[in-house]
């Protein structure tokens, strides 16, 4: 969610800071700060609004010529946005800045005790509650600062990750985590500390991914890494994978649809290495080990949040035909708050974009408590959940900056394909000739999500159509039910326009009241085993004079006469139809957001990663 972002190096490190701030934007946030070390020492600036906010403040900031910074961008959890509550928060004495990712939970228990011992606070937030905290630590202990901050992180309870700066050590540089992600990238004579790889890019492939409860010290050039009993740690040191050109916008207008139209590409290197149809193989590497626990498996459960638990919910109807095994699909914040049936006989299937969703991590431990075993589904190499987890695949979709996911979607439903087909083939619930005909089907979808995408002008002159509108219906039946969900989503997350998402068949019970001829309702109607239903609900719809926008197999007349537009797809196998229909509604959804003049990469109060409850 917030973004941290620090730079100590002998280079000037205010421009690497914002730059690194506006790498992160697509993290959401309301506002922006830097800190500064120099040879006038502290100096702290943060507004509330965007990072461009800062502007008027860089000339002065330029001058200082320090080598040593903090930046953050804020997504407001403890207090409202505004410049008080932005970061970074200082110490009583005025000597040291902290900025913060997460959320302290027992920060107002703390904040009592340090008002008896004569702290003072401006803020609303538990940020400020964390550097008092530690300030208080390191002058009643007469310690060191790491040692401070060591401390401290024994005392609070909740997820954090932390850059903190003083300006009597302008050669120091500490950072920790708990919870929330924090890498340090390893530059020549410099290092970087970001949320994520986005801001380090650009000057570094070495990183090394900080695990929960680990301090990164950083002084005279030299990075040392302790765990919070204070023992030494070798951290493992690896080469990030994507390049800068990933997450520019490479002539598109927004990133949103550059990474719609990248989905051949990002579908395509999902399957690479794994998929050779012609000889009917199937590999997946990553769960190879853990193949046996699949099979034995008596139930499947995958927990997500957002997008991604719609793709799981797509997968528990690949895992249920494919491999005639019983799956629940759970949100992950629903999950880990009640007491679920999960134990030594079960697997637990992870799914998260970023890796770091911190319900589908609270999740993961409470299914590994049980002793289920648990498998990850993700599209960031060294993220938290593929480290929490026994086993699972990445996505390899590449980075997706747009708070709307999209290539993450398709790349998800396809690795969770290939589960369900690896298991049904382990199982033998699917004769070879199905199995080798899906395999063949899965491995023609970037060349027909390419055909899909062919429609984006036609799609455009819909939206403009109904950019106006207030209420939107997604409907689908079977396997494309959870594609109406998130049609829906991607619609209210960046127009702001309420949509919902229903099983076609459940429009009467409720839905049908609200049909009359200002209610666009978008149809999921291809051919498939229940295209003769949809068509009946399409008819119901019709004959209450709604507009009917529908997605349906190409040279479908039937549809066509009903609907008053028709967006055509590729023939394509039922199952793996999610594939190829949620496209549409992802370039719709743009559409409209964008001719309503919605921002549509950073959708308001939205973020990328929701790292914290």
């Amino acid at each position: 969610m917030c973004g941290i972002v620090a730079y100590i190096g002998t280079k000037n490190a205010l421009p690497i800071l914002i730059k690194g701030l506006k790498r992160l934007e697509y993290r959401g946030y309301d506002s922006a700060g830097v800190g500064l070390l120099s040879s006038q020492g502290l100096k702290v600036v943060k507004r509330k609004g965007k990072v461009s906010a800062l502007d008027q403040d860089l000339p002065e900031l330029t001058a200082l010529e320090a080598n040593i910074g903090i930046a953050h961008t804020r997504w407001a959890t403890h207090g409202i946005p505004n410049d008080i509550n932005a970061h970074p928060h200082r110490s009583s004495d005025g000597k040291m800045a902290l900025i913060h990712n997460g959320i302290i939970e027992n920060y107002e228990s703390l904040k009592l005790e340090l008002e008896k011992k004569g702290h003072s606070f401006v803020s609303e937030t538990d940020t400020e509650v964390l550097i008092k905290l530690i300030e208080e630590i390191y002058k009643e202990n007469h310690c060191a600062l790491e040692d401070a901050v060591r401390m401290a992180m024994q005392t609070v309870i909740g997820a954090y990750a932390i850059a903190l700066i003083h300006e009597d050590f302008p050669d120091l540089l500490i950072a920790a985590r708990k919870g929330s992600p924090l890498v340090v990238g390893i530059g020549n004579e410099e290092f970087f500390l970001a949320s994520d790889a986005t801001p380090i890019i650009e000057y570094t492939k070495k990183v090394i991914y900080l695990e929960d409860k680990e301090l990164a010290i950083i002084r005279n050039k030299e990075l040392v890494v302790k765990n919070i009993e204070n023992s030494m740690v070798d951290p493992y040191i690896q080469q990030l994978e994507m390049d800068l050109e990933e997450i520019e916008k490479g002539g598109f207008e927004h990133f949103m649809l550059k990474e719609i139209f990248e989905q051949p590409k990002s579908i395509a290197d999902c399957m690479r290495g794994r998929i050779n149809s012609n000889q009917g193989k199937l590999t997946l590497g990553g769960i190879k080990e853990f193949m046996n626990q699949m099979v034995d498996a008596k139930k499947i459960t995958l927990t997500a949040c957002g997008t991604s638990w719609h793709a799981s919910l797509v997968a528990e109807y690949l895992f249920e035909e494919f491999a005639r095994v019983p799956v629940e699909v759970e949100y992950a914040s629903e999950f880990r708050y009640r007491n679920p049936i999960i134990g030594p006989s079960d697997l637990l299937i992870a799914v998260s974009q970023s890796g770091e969703t911190a319900d589908t991590l609270a999740a993961i431990e409470l299914a590994k408590e049980r002793g289920a075993t648990i498998f990850g589904v993700c599209n960031v190499v060294g993220a938290s959940i593929p480290r929490a987890t026994h086993a699972g695949t990445y996505t390899h979709a590449g980075p997706e900056i747009g708070v709307a996911s999209t290539k993450a979607f398709t790349a998800q439903i396809t690795v969770l394909t290939m589960f369900a087909l690896k298991l049904a083939k382990k199982k033998g619930t699917l004769d070879a000739a199905t199995y080798h005909k899906l395999l063949q089907g899965l491995d023609s979808i970037p060349e027909k999500v390419q055909k899909c995408l062919q429609s984006d002008s036609k799609i455009y002159k819909i939206a403009k159509t109904y950019a106006d509108a207030k209420n939107f219906l997604y409907l689908g039946r079977g396997v494309n039910f959870p594609v109406a969900l998130e049609g829906a989503l991607k619609l209210k997350e960046i127009s702001y326009i309420h949509a919902e998402g229903y099983p076609a068949a459940e429009m009467k019970h409720g839905p049908i009241a609200l049909i009359d001829d200002q209610m666009p309702v978008v149809f999921i109607a291809t051919k498939d085993s229940s295209y003769e239903k949809i068509v009946s609900n399409i008819q119901e719809v019709k004959a209450r004079k709604g507009k009917i926008i529908a997605i349906v197999t190409e040279g479908d007349q039937q549809v066509a006469q009903l609907a008053d537009h028709c967006i055509e797809i590729p023939e394509v196998e039922e199952y793996l139809s999610p594939l190829l229909t949620v496209i549409p509604l992802q370039l719709l959804a743009y559409h409209i957001a964008v001719l309503r003049g919605c921002n549509v990469d950073q959708p308001r109060n939205l973020a990328k990663s929701v790292t914290v409850e």
